[in-house]
């Protein structure tokens, strides 16, 4: 496997976080299931739509965990049901976005087979910092 990394370069500095998020983010690109839409809301946040038709909520879990937003479905199968024809998959998903920082879940809402989770985002305020010059060593 050829690793392209962006960030060997001598400026940029501290970023191998990033790279492992990058590297995270592309490895669930490939997934298709279940479809979903990202729509910016007022107040500069977003919106995740994703259609999750015969999942109850109880069987939908949400976590964040390392600026990773998961979230996770198990269909509970019905026993003692005897199928003539069975086209609708009891089937699992799992399906990841990577948050940048200061980007928190504030709800999470399931209707009509649609799962909404709404997301803040923080207002950016630039900031200058001087830095005093000591004469000597470094301590």
């Amino acid at each position: 496997m050829v690793r392209n990394s962006y960030f060997d370069s001598p400026f940029l500095l501290g970023f191998e976080p990033l790279e492992r998020l990058l590297e995270r983010a592309a490895k669930s690109a490939g997934d298709s299931y279940p479809p979903y839409n990202i729509e910016e809301s007022g107040q500069g946040g977003l919106v995740i739509t994703l259609a999750v038709a015969g999942f109850d909520k109880d069987e939908i879990a949400i976590t964040v965990e390392d600026r990773q937003l998961m979230i996770k479905g198990r269909q509970i199968e019905a026993g003692g049901k005897t199928f003539l024809h069975r086209g609708i998959a009891a089937r699992q998903f799992s399906r990841a976005f990577v948050l940048a920082d200061g980007i928190e879940v504030t709800t999470a809402a399931l209707e009509n087979g649609l799962l909404r989770i709404s997301l803040a985002r923080p207002d950016i305020k630039p900031s200058v910092r001087v830095i005093e010059i000591k004469t000597g060593g470094i301590s």
